[in-house]
């Protein structure tokens, strides 16, 4: 059996940082992007890019209240991974959300 590189070996995680981003506007909606970027570990444009993402594949849509965006995730789209294919990403986030903040409708929304 092959060994991890030691160079490797530390560096990587079972998040994508797609999902900490995601996670952390579940968090919550109003969250600026700094400060998601802060949270997550990778600059601000990065996270630009991601929510780009995120909202072209129709995990979340992002409305403007006051001067600030405010971000609703739907929970009933699926996994990207054909291996997760069958179960939607409202499964991933309850997974890391407290209980409290835990959706019970299609939509994921905290005021």
């Amino acid at each position: 059996m092959s060994q991890p590189s030691a160079a490797r070996g530390d560096q990587w995680t079972f998040l994508t940082n797609h999902a900490r981003v995601l996670i952390a506007l579940a968090r919550d909606p109003e969250i600026r992007l700094r400060d998601v970027a802060e949270a997550v570990g990778i600059t601000e444009r990065a996270v630009q890019l991601i929510v780009a993402d995120l909202e072209a594949a129709g995990y979340l849509t992002r409305a403007r209240v006051g001067r600030r965006n405010r971000y609703t995730i739907d929970l009933s789209v699926a996994l990207r991974h054909p291996a997760e294919a069958d179960h939607p990403v409202g499964d991933l986030l309850v997974t890391f959300l407290h209980r409290e903040d835990t959706p019970t409708g299609e939509e994921l929304t905290t005021s």
